[in-house]
């Protein structure tokens, strides 16, 4: 097993947690961890999006290790340590805009301040939620948002919760309008893309936005 330390997942912009994050060395490729995930577009009276709530579900293995270590610091509930780990998550995710981008139409989309998130235990899974909310509300009506979700680097893959080899129906929600279509549409990566992945070590990174061509597309198209 590699242990990797606190320091070295927040240098890399891929810290979600306190303690170690031990990866298989028989894993020779990336990705090496993954996050199930489900997103539910936030609307306002007047149909404006106001933000993106997401649950991350990490893999259980990972969720195995976080747990273990939680229970082990002396004086420290699992609740009181599930907490200060909701706040280094969001601390951590910050600079790296919660790895999310969003587009309505072809207008990039920028973020307001996270204040509501929790980490919590749940069928076995370490899970993180959290509001993301827009800058400024945006008009919904007669346009198209898309959303990806990726680690930058492609160490950990971030994928839409699946039933039966689909996205499931939880994995997208909008809250509002009943008439605007929604779909998970799925990573078409370059063969070389997969390639260049295929080859990274262990230890090693990808390069900055590798994981964008591995990303499923959420979308609400609301024409």
């Amino acid at each position: 097993m590699n242990a990797w330390s606190p320091a070295t997942l927040r240098r890399t912009g891929q810290a979600l947690l306190v303690g170690s994050l031990l990866v298989s060395s028989m894993a020779q490729a990336h990705p090496h961890g993954w996050i199930d995930m489900s997103v539910r577009v936030i609307t306002n009276d007047v149909g404006a999006v106001t933000g993106l709530h997401q649950t991350w579900r990490m893999d259980p293995f990972y969720s195995l290790v976080v747990m273990e270590e939680l229970q082990q610091v002396p004086g420290t509930s699992l609740e009181q340590g599930l907490d200060q780990l909701g706040s280094e998550i969001r601390d951590n995710l910050t600079p790296q805009h919660y790895f999310t981008e969003v587009r309505i139409g072809e207008e990039p989309q920028t973020f307001g301040e996270v204040t509501e998130y929790t980490a919590l235990a749940r069928d076995g899974r370490l899970t993180f939620m959290f509001i993301l909310p827009l800058a400024t509300p945006q008009a919904l009506s007669g346009q198209v948002l898309e959303y990806q979700v990726f680690d930058p680097t492609y160490y950990i893959e971030m994928v839409h919760e699946e039933e039966d080899n689909e996205p499931s129906p939880r994995a997208l929600i909008l809250n509002g309008d009943p008439d605007c279509a929604l779909s998970v549409l799925p990573a078409d990566p370059d063969p070389e893309r997969v390639m260049q992945a295929a080859l990274l070590d262990v230890d090693e990174e990808g390069e900055p936005g590798l994981g964008r061509h591995f990303a499923e597309t959420g979308r609400v198209d609301c024409r």
